[in-house]
Order: C-alpha cells, then sequence, then structure tokens
C-alpha cells in the first residue's frame, strides 16, 4: 500500500482514544488491584510509579515514533529500519494473534454472563435443585453458587485437561457474538474503529464512577479501601514486588504487540505522539489506582459479608448449645463468650469446638484473587448481595465488554496493518473482506477455548502465548533503536517530525534504563521457569468442589515450548534467511517489506 494513499485518523483526538481504549483494559480492573494486595496495598504503588517513568512511558514514546516515522504496520516498520529485523514484526503479529483467539473468549463470557443479567433471581445467587428435587446440587453446595456458575454453568469444565469435553454451544455462540462485534467496529478499518472508540474508551469509566459512588456506600467497603492504602513496606525489600510492577507497567500499556505501531501508522506525520505517549500513560496508570478503590470497597463489601456471617453461623450455635437469651451474644462481643464458655463449660463447649469457624475479617481480606476468579467470581458474589442486583450486574459486564472490545481493536489492528501493507493482499481483498477472514479464522481457531478442557487451554495461552515472547520482542526493539538504528538517527526522524529532538530523559532510557530493566524482567522469567519445575494448572474436582495443583502433562509441555518458540523463533530465523539471502545472491539486501 502505497504510503502516501495511507488512511489516517479523523483528528488527534480519535488516535488518543483508541491508545486509551487498547491500553486500559481488563488488567486495569483484575490485576493492578490483586498485585497490590499481593505485594502491600498502597506500597506497591511506589515501585509501580518507579518503573513508569524508567519503563513505561519512554517505550510507549518508542513505538509510537516508529509507527508515525514509518507509517507501516510493525512488519514493514521494522523491516524499514532493517531487513534482518523483520522478524520482529512477525514475531509481534504471532503474539498478537494468540492474544486475539484467547483474549475475545472472555468477551463471550461477559456476554455469557450479560445475558444471564436480565433474570429475576440472577443464577449465581442459589444453587441449582438436584436430579431429584429434594435438594440442591452437592457440588454446588460444597463450591458455593458463584464457583459453580462459573465453572460448572458457564465453563462446563472438566476434571482435566486431558478430557476435552465437547464444545459449550452457548459459549459458542457468543464467541461467534463477540467476534462479530468485533467484525463490525473494524469493518472499515480506521475509518471505523475511530469512530468505535469514543464509546469503548469513555464508557468504561462512567461505570467505575457510578460503580465507585455505590461502592463506597456499602457496608464495610471502608474496611477495603483503608486495606488497600495501608502500606505495608517491608515488601519494598521484596525483588519479586518490583519485578511484578514492572511486568504490570509493561503488559498494561500493551507494547510489543504491534498494536501501537499499527495506531501510530494512521496518524499525521506531524502529528504531537509526544504529548500523547505522556497522557496516555499516566491515564492508564491513573485508571488502574481508581478502579483498585473501587475494586477494594467491592472487597471490604464482601469480606465483611463474609465476616458476619461467620460470626452469625458462631452466635447462633453458641445460644442454641448453650440455651442462651437471643439479646445475650452479639458480633461485638462473641469472642469474650467464646472465651467465657469455654472457661465456665469445658466438656460442652469441647463437643461443638470443632464446629466454631475461626473468624477474622483480616484474614478475609488477605485473601487474593486475580484474573477471572475476580472479574467472574468475586464480583458475581457481591453484585448478588446488593439491593436490584441486576441493575448492577448488568452494569458491570456490560463495563467489562467495552475494556475487553476496546482492547481487542488493538490486538487485531496489530494483526490487519501488516496484513494490508502487503500489496498481494491488498490487490485481491477489500478491507471488508481481509478483516472478515480475519476474524473468521480467529473465530474457528478460538472454538477449542468453548470446550470443557477450554479454560485449561485458556491458562496456557494467558501464561505463556504473551509473556516471555513479549519481553523478548520489546528487548529487541529497544536494542535495534538505540544501537544497530542509532540514536542520533532516531532522534532526528523525531525532530523531523516534531520539531525538536526528545531531551535527556528519553535518551537516557533508551540507551541505557530501559535495556537493563528488560534483560532483568527476561532473564527473572527464564530462571523462573527453569526453577519453577513441572508447570502446573489449576484442574476443577467435583467432589471438593473447589481447583486443586495439577502437573501439566507432556503433551501440554509441549505445548509450551511450542508457543515460545513459535513467535520468539521468528526473530532469528528471519535474520539467518536475510543473511543466507545476501550471501546467496552476492549483493547487498535492501528494504523488504511486505509492501515491496
Amino acid at each position: 500500500m502505497d504510503k502516501e494513499a495511507r488512511p489516517s485518523w479523523d483528528n488527534p483526538t480519535q488516535f488518543l482514544l483508541a491508545c486509551v481504549s487498547y491500553a486500559v483494559g481488563l488488567g486495569n480492573v483484575w490485576r493492578f488491584p490483586y498485585l497490590c494486595q499481593m505485594h502491600g496495598g498502597g506500597g506497591f504503588l511506589i515501585p509501580y510509579l518507579i518503573m513508569l517513568v524508567l519503563e513505561g512511558v519512554p517505550l510507549f514514546y518508542m513505538e509510537l515514533a516508529i509507527g508515525q516515522k514509518m507509517r507501516r504496520g510493525c512488519i514493514g516498520a521494522w523491516s524499514a529500519i532493517s531487513p534482518y529485523l523483520g522478524g520482529v514484526g512477525i514475531a509481534s503479529v504471532v503474539t498478537s494473534t494468540f492474544l486475539c483467539l484467547y483474549y475475545n473468549v472472555i468477551n463471550a463470557w461477559a456476554f455469557w454472563y450479560l445475558f444471564h443479567s436480565f433474570q429475576v433471581v440472577l443464577p449465581w445467587a442459589n444453587c441449582p435443585l438436584n436430579d431429584n428435587q429434594t435438594g440442591y446440587l452437592e457440588e454446588c453446595e460444597v463450591a458455593t453458587p458463584t464457583q459453580y456458575f462459573f465453572f460448572r454453568e458457564t465453563l462446563n469444565i472438566t476434571s482435566s485437561i486431558n478430557e476435552s469435553g465437547g464444545i459449550h454451544m452457548g459459549q459458542a455462540l457468543c464467541l461467534l457474538l463477540a467476534w462479530m462485534v468485533v467484525y463490525l467496529c473494524i469493518v472499515r478499518g480506521v475509518e471505523s474503529t475511530g469512530k468505535v472508540v469514543y464509546f469503548t474508551a469513555t464508557f468504561p469509566y462512567l461505570v467505575l464512577i457510578i460503580y465507585l459512588i455505590r461502592g463506597v456506600t456499602l457496608h464495610g467497603a471502608l474496611n477495603g479501601v483503608r486495606y488497600m492504602f495501608t502500606p505495608k513496606m517491608e515488601h519494598l525489600a521484596n525483588p519479586t514486588t518490583w519485578i511484578n510492577a514492572a511486568t504490570q507497567i509493561f503488559f498494561s500499556l500493551g507494547l510489543g504487540f504491534g498494536s501501537l505501531i499499527a495506531f501510530a501508522s494512521y496518524n499525521q506525520y506531524n502529528n504531537n505522539f509526544e504529548r500523547q505517549a505522556i497522557v496516555v500513560s499516566m491515564i492508564n496508570s491513573a485508571t488502574s489506582i481508581f478502579a483498585s478503590i473501587v475494586t477494594f470497597s467491592i472487597y471490604g463489601f464482601k469480606a465483611t459479608v463474609n465476616y458476619e456471617s461467620c460470626q452469625e453461623r458462631v452466635r447462633m450455635l453458641l445460644l442454641n448449645t448453650f440455651d442462651m437469651a437471643e439479646d445475650t451474644i452479639n458480633i461485638d462481643n462473641i469472642n469474650y463468650w467464646i472465651a467465657e464458655l469455654n472457661h465456665t463449660h469445658p466438656e460442652q463447649f469441647a463437643a461443638i469446638s470443632s464446629k466454631i469457624d475461626p473468624c477474622n475479617l483480616q484474614d478475609e481480606l488477605d485473601t487474593a484473587v486475580e484474573g477471572t476468579g475476580l472479574a467472574f467470581i468475586v464480583y458475581s458474589e457481591a453484585i448478588k448481595n446488593m439491593p436490584f442486583p441486576q441493575i448492577w450486574s448488568v452494569l458491570y459486564f456490560f463495563m467489562l465488554l467495552m475494556l475487553g472490545m476496546g482492547s481487542m481493536l488493538g490486538n487485531i489492528t496489530a494483526i490487519i496493518t501488516p496484513l494490508r501493507d502487503w500489496k498481494f493482499l491488498s490487490k485481491h481483498f477489500t478491507n471488508e473482506s481481509l478483516n472478515g477472514l480475519v476474524c473468521i479464522v480467529c473465530f474457528l481457531l478460538g472454538l477449542g477455548f468453548t470446550t470443557g478442557s477450554g479454560n485449561y487451554w485458556f491458562s496456557i495461552f494467558n501464561d505463556y502465548g504473551a509473556t516471555l515472547s513479549l519481553l523478548f520482542i520489546v528487548l529487541v526493539e529497544t536494542i535495534s533503536v538505540s544501537y544497530i538504528y542509532g540514536l542520533k538517527r532516531f532522534e532526528k526522524d523525531i525532530e523531523d517530525m516534531l520539531g525538536h529532538r526528545p531531551n535527556w530523559y528519553f535518551r537516557i532510557m533508551w540507551a541505557g534504563v530501559s535495556p537493563v530493566l528488560l534483560i532483568g524482567l527476561f532473564l527473572f522469567y527464564i530462571v523462573n521457569y527453569i526453577m519453577g519445575g513441572t508447570p502446573t494448572y489449576q484442574a476443577w474436582d467435583k467432589d471438593l468442589g473447589e481447583s486443586v495443583t495439577t502437573p501439566y502433562p507432556a503433551f501440554a509441555q509441549a505445548f509450551i515450548g511450542l508457543l515460545l518458540a513459535s513467535s520468539m523463533g521468528c526473530i532469528p530465523l528471519v535474520a539467518l534467511y536475510v543473511f543466507w539471502k545476501k550471501k546467496r545472491l552476492g549483493v547487498e539486501v535492501v528494504d523488504n517489506t511486505l509492501s515491496t
């Protein structure tokens, strides 16, 4: 495709909103609060903000600069920098494809929950009756209704990855709907996407504000907010805290997927991407903190309800056992009566001691849940206890859907833009047909995630499909810009676009600090993977009504290796191919992009 004829955003606001919609995603709602909970509450903000400055902003800036200067997708952009680097772009496309395959499954789950929210009684509020209609299903009673609905009704999960379980038709239809929505959002390329992002980038904030107002007024919500902002500074001495802060910044901004390069390639040549890079990075981090306040208010409500329910069970047990008046024991003095009755009636108390659960609010707040467990179980548990739960359920799952769709627009653009740049495809396919073909292929490949074992494969892709490979991709990108393309040349390109060169901060980050951090992260993940022994996953145990840690079988471990190799291997393989081609032809290889 001729660069001069390249389509562009209608205005800089569209590009800014597209970047916000892409960067602000599900990770802000379910991963960041989990990390805060795991690493010292408010104390986690210190390494998080430091890593934003040292890693997030400069690398985000770098990718936008590359896309806007080269005005091509990631494959063409890196091939233009050096033919030997074409594999960097291909690796980004492969990784984005992996992400698209499983990420849209989350949107399918959001559709599933959204549709089930329009019921008089939410289906995850109570257990279903057993076959004899004489009581509730035993598995559900053991697991809790919210867990049962997610694992058994939504996923129809099998007991291990070895059992496929067949396709869940409800989930397959929801996945089809999710891909149809994605297609409608990108049908005319950047022209369609630019209009959709006005909604996907702003609506989640409206829902978060509504949830914040409702959340902080819930009973016990302040327990959760206080928990978040009570820093545990001893966590700052833990290297894992800093590693997780750097990783969260890295993935939250969507570096290495090729999406930012693709978005920036549709900018006007003199667009001020420098200001936009800083604004989007700040908005993304502020949203994580804002969403965490909402999440921890829900945490506090849920923890308080569970704590008080536990206390009430103990209170009723004591009242019935010792034949005491109803108003004798309350939640405030229950611990006194436990000690008193144990002292005055030791034999009678010993008979019921095994039935007295230890009730502790701090333990409830310390229970860390991330990912799908937080989004589809913890929130569902809290929503069912709210007044008018259907309204809150519809708002929440529609917000999840918008967050997921906003990120999907960036992911799918990272795939489609390099394909459009390929003259062969642009000549034989219209935008509509090429976009539709990509969506159909991704939908068919994604059907595997709708089987009974699909959630286990989802975990493999989530844990290994776009982690180590992305670190490697961005590390190569940073080194390539600084030491192959050359910082002076890169600075001159930026000056040509913006009218001034980047300041000393960006030069220092690109030349030394960011590469060192990326090398450290990359080595950490390799060592962690090697030292971790056999990879494991959480298999659903129907008898226990919970997930149990289970080693991956040999074929799953081999697939994990294939996932890692299929993306990272593109970089050295393309470089070797170009080197071989140069030697074979006996001439210098010139720009070898897909557009030539």
